[in-house]
Order: structure tokens, then C-alpha cells, then sequence
């Protein structure tokens, strides 16, 4: 959705700068950094605010229209060692089957203490007036089942001299700015970007010599705007080389897309048109209807088959699986909207029309590349968020990402998700599947 996707705000930013000293000098310093920093990462009572590296980018604490408490430590295992009791049991437990119930410690950071909330997913500043959706976790179905919350240091540690690249639209890039946020009670990251687009953001954690990155490519594959802004083409085997040519050096891939394919686009393959979806009259040159999946389907195959192509390519590729809406009592442009204030439980709805579509069409590509990257010793994992995320309805931004006073046209955005809020649980997620490979 155009108006969503292309809320791109610049952020400011601050680069720590490093002078060379005399060894003498050097030897003191760290003697220091081992003293306050490292020690006391180690033991859960030590608030994160206190630690001095937070002053590494000294970032403005943003206004915050409701105040509300946090607990930075609670329930987060403090270790500068990996676990080794990853995901409880990953042979009986499939962590993505479960429920959501209340977990009072949370949240874990709020708009005061990260300054990389976009300002359109910024809830509470913008006088969202409940604060429970904040307060849920994910529960794996079975006994002894759990996925812990996530451990900043933990994955700090897990990622030391690696890196992660973010591959798709606006809601990829929701995840890695939930991702910062979380690990903004260890350290701030520093701005390393090639490029001043905000779309192609790349963030580097100087203690730990790690490296995440931003590439924004709504559809993964080649694509052209045309009509007036309202039609796109697709060519849909033919590689977006703007992050197919960028993404060899990375270890981990989190490659996603989703609701910009339910508007209307052209289909190319080969150069020629092929069909079409939601055909707009007087554009189409009378191409065949195709359904939402043709599309969908197709470039995620492309893109799957550009990571399985790259020659030096030897990371971990994670499929973060499409995520539904949740407008209501009308389209996104006809008065939709997401009031609610209280996860689904699974019973209480479930995965039907569109959104299943898309969803069987994702795995299938995803097992046939998964098999050709074997072949390849390349990995890839499924970061499996749909029927997680179909049950919060309530973790959107509607209308509380923007003053009500403020002359804009923004729809309800029933979309992205709020930060804090249930996104966050993606990076619970990840944190435990990466343990799991690491064992």
C-alpha cells in the first residue's frame, strides 16, 4: 500500500569519533572498559540506562505523550555466553504454534530510551491511550515449551563480526527498527550507510563489529512505476539488482514481502506482458487477469533463485512469512480501521481468502529453494510470523501515528505495528532459531 510504504522519514544521526592514543593510554582504557561495561553485562540487577556506552551517538530522547513503566532487565537471562539450552526442545516444540498471553515485565524499552521509533509506528507519543498491547508474549504450544524473551547481549555476542540484511518493504524495515530498539539498552549503533536514501540504511555495533542493513524492495523484483503512480510493473524473472548485487557479504538474509502486491500491477516475463491483477482499464493492453498468487509466487521464486545464485553467498536465509492487515469495517482507503485493544485468541479467527493464498504460495517456493540451496550447503529458515501475527489486531498504529491537529491525509495504518508492540516478538524469534542453528 503506496501510502504506507513510502512514510520514509530521514533520521538524524551521530557518528562516534575514534582518535588514535599511546599505547599506555590504550591499555588503560580497555583495563576500564572491562571494568564497567563488560562485568556488568553479566549481572541482571545492573539497570542498562546506567551503562556509559549509551552516549556513544547521545541521541535526543523524543517527546513522550503517555507515561508508562518498564522493566529493562526483567526476565531477560543475563550471559555474555551463548545458552545452550536453545528453544527448549526443537525437536517437540514448534515455536510457532501457540498463543499469546500476558507478560507484565514488558515493555522493554519506550520511546524515551530509543530514537529510532518512525515517527508514523511512534503510538504512544502520538496519544494512543492503552498501553496493553505492549504486554503480551508468545507461548509455543506444549509442556515445557517456551521462547524466551529476548537477550540483547546474548544476540550481540551470538552475531559478533557478522551480519544481517533486511530484505523487502516498509514492514521489514518495522522489524529491524524493533530490532535496534531492543538491543538499545546494550549499545547504540553507528550510521555507516553508503548512500543517504533512507531506504538502504546500513547500522554497525562498534564493540561487537556487527553490521544490519536495509534494502527496500517492495517486491523483491524488477519493477517500474508508471500511470500516474497507481500502476506498477513486474518483471518477474528479472532480479532487483539494487540488493541482488549488495547482499553476497552478508551472513544472515531476512528476505520478505507482502501488501504491495494486492494493488494493481502488470506482469512481465520475458519482456512481454503475461497478465495482470486487480486490471485497471485503458492500462493493460487487455492482459489476462491472473489472480493476487501469480505475482506473488513468481517473484519470490526470482528471488529466491538471485540468493542461491550468488557465488560467495555461504549465510542463512530466513523467509519472514506475509503478515495480514487488520482493517475493518472497510478497505484501507474506504474508512478501515484496527480499534481493537486485545490479541485474537485462534479460535476466534483464522487464515482464510487472500492472505491463505499467499501463504501456501510462499511456503511452496520456499521448499522448492530451500532444496536447490542444499545442493549448495546454503541454508534457509522459516521465520514463520503469519498465524502469529493474524491474532494481533490490536498492534497497529490506526490513527496514533500522527498528530490529530496535523494537516495531513494519512489512512488508518492497520499495517505496520507499533513500537513497542507485538513486533517485537519477531526478534524473540530470531534470536532463538539463530541459537538453534548455532547447536
Amino acid at each position: 500500500m503506496k501510502h504506507q510504504s513510502h512514510h520514509d522519514l530521514s533520521h538524524g544521526k551521530n557518528q562516534a569519533v575514534v582518535q588514535k592514543s599511546p599505547k599506555p593510554v590504550l591499555i588503560a582504557f580497555f583495563t576500564l572498559f572491562f571494568l564497567t561495561i563488560f562485568i556488568p553485562l553479566s549481572y541482571p540487577s545492573i539497570n542498562y540506562s546506567s551503562f556509559p556506552f549509551q552516549s556513544i551517538t547521545n541521541p535526543p530522547p523524543p517527546y513522550d505523550h503517555h507515561d508508562y513503566s518498564y522493566n529493562h532487565t526483567a526476565n531477560l537471562p543475563s550471559t555474555t555466553t551463548i545458552s545452550s539450552n536453545a528453544s527448549t526442545n526443537y525437536n517437540k516444540c514448534n515455536i510457532f504454534s501457540g498463543e499469546w498471553i500476558p507478560n507484565p515485565e514488558a515493555p522493554y524499552y519506550t520511546n524515551k530510551t530509543c530514537w529510532e521509533i518512525h515517527e508514523h509506528q511512534n503510538c504512544m507519543k502520538y496519544g494512543r491511550p492503552d498501553s496493553d498491547f505492549m504486554r503480551w508474549r508468545w507461548k509455543p504450544d506444549g509442556d515445557g515449551c517456551e521462547l524466551p524473551i529476548f537477550n540483547p547481549t546474548e544476540f550481540l555476542e551470538l552475531v559478533r563480526g557478522k551480519s544481517l540484511a533486511f530484505v523487502g518493504d516498509s514492514v521489514a524495515r518495522n522489524h529491524m527498527q524493533s530490532l535496534i530498539c531492543l538491543l538499545s539498552r546494550v549499545e547504540y549503533p553507528v550510521d555507516v550507510s553508503i548512500r543517504p536514501d533512507f531506504n538502504f540504511k546500513r547500522w554497525r555495533y562498534t564493540t561487537y563489529n556487527f553490521t544490519m542493513a536495509t534494502f527496500w524492495t517492495p517486491y523483491l523484483i524488477r519493477r517500474k512505476e508508471s500511470y500516474n503512480g497507481g500502476l506498477f510493473s513486474l518483471y518477474l524473472d528479472e532480479f532487483d539488482e539494487e540488493w541482488t548485487n549488495q547482499v553476497e557479504e552478508f551472513d544472515y538474509i531476512i528476505l520478505s514481502a507482502g501488501q504491495w502486491f494486492l494493488r494493481p500491477l502488470i506482469f512481465y516475463e520475458k519482456g512481454n506482458v503475461v497478465g495482470c491483477h486487480y486490471c485497471l482499464p485503458d492500462s493493460n493492453n487487455n492482459a489476462t487477469e491472473l489472480g493476487v498468487s501469480y505475482g506473488y509466487r513468481k517473484a519470490f521464486r526470482t528471488a529466491f533463485k538471485a540468493i542461491n545464485s550468488l557465488k560467495n553467498y555461504k549465510g542463512i536465509t530466513y523467509l519472514r512469512t506475509f503478515v495480514p492487515s487488520h482493517f475493518e469495517n472497510g478497505l484501507w482507503n474506504k474508512g478501515g480501521n484496527c480499534v481493537r485493544t486485545r490479541p485474537f485468541r485462534r479460535n476466534e479467527t483464522q487464515l482464510e481468502g487472500e492472505t491463505l493464498e499467499l501463504y501456501k504460495a510462499q511456503l511452496e517456493e520456499f521448499r522448492n529453494a530451500e532444496r536447490e540451496g542444499r545442493e549448495r550447503g546454503l541454508k534457509f529458515r522459516l521465520l514463520d510470523t503469519t498465524q502469529v501475527m493474524l491474532l494481533r489486531p490490536d498492534g497497529h498504529p490506526s490513527r496514533y501515528g500522527h498528530w490529530p491537529q496535523e494537516n495531513v491525509t494519512l489512512h488508518n495504518d492497520c499495517v505496520h505495528w507499533c513500537l513497542p508492540g507485538p513486533i517485537d516478538t519477531w526478534n524473540d524469534f530470531l534470536l532463538e532459531m539463530m541459537k538453534i542453528d548455532l547447536h
